[in-house]
């Protein structure tokens, strides 16, 4: 396993940031941005699913390739399901990445770890997570959890997903972030799952895979990835492009 096919879901539809894919980072497009970083991860080809053209031709228009998906899509999973499909009929590859679309400051070494434990036979998805340094954002529900345990093989193996503060006891705690590599047929298998009790209360969709005994393995990398969801969010990571 050398190669996956990388898929960034951008929906153009936000409450708090609207048309965020397109927003202006330092010159480019955010959605660009992402790319970007996609692409120096290395990994395979990179492809942007969205759901509307300005979009679209946002990422054509700085050479990026762009798939045309349905809007009626009810998650980012589905979404990357459709797009591999289209860019892909053939299977050539048998690894699909998620890379979300609103992470233009995502590490390309990020990306490729979420990539990695898919070398551990049995390993249905890949991961990223990485350890709360404080306390900071320990107890907040919107950063989610990840339980998890050594895998012998250089990576953990998660047990469960949780809004909630845990494990409890001394010990580190881990951010998961929703980065995910998808063996082809464990993307296939869990699109047509039905939405799972956990994962309908916890509002975790990755707790569907583990409920239908889907092995997820998470990579620790260094330091979380600012997602972009406020105005606050959109000015620091134009302050972090102008410095770098």
């Amino acid at each position: 396993m050398t190669s996956a096919l990388v898929i960034i879901p951008a929906r153009l539809a936000a409450t708090r940031l609207p048309r965020k894919p397109l927003l202006d980072i330092c010159g480019k497009p955010m959605i660009v941005r992402v790319l970007e970083q996609a692409q120096n991860a290395d990994i395979g080809p990179v492809a942007v699913a969205c759901d509307d053209k300005d979009v679209a031709e946002a990422v054509q228009d700085h050479g990026g390739t762009a798939i045309m998906t349905r809007v009626d899509h009810a998650s980012g999973s589905d979404r990357i399901y459709e797009a591999a499909g289209l860019v892909d009929p053939d299977e050539k590859h048998d690894v699909i990445l998620n890379v979300q679309g609103d992470v233009p400051l995502i590490a390309p070494e990020a990306i490729r770890a979420a990539f990695a434990p898919l070398t551990v036979p049995g390993v249905a998805i890949g991961t990223i997570m990485t350890e709360f340094k404080g306390f900071e954002f320990r107890d907040d529900p919107n950063f989610v959890k990840a339980v998890t345990t050594p895998n012998g093989q250089g990576h953990h193996r998660a047990l469960y997903f949780t809004r909630a503060t845990a494990p409890s006891g001394d010990g580190p705690l881990y951010h998961h972030i929703g980065i995910y590599a998808y063996r082809r047929a464990a993307l296939a298998k869990f699109v047509e799952l039905p939405p799972s009790p956990l994962e309908i209360r916890e509002k975790l969709e990755q707790l569907r895979a583990l409920e239908a005994e889907m092995r997820i393995d998470v990579s620790i990398i260094d330091s979380a990835p600012m997602d972009v969801n406020t105005p606050d969010d959109l000015e620091r990571a134009r302050a972090a492009y102008r410095v770098s």
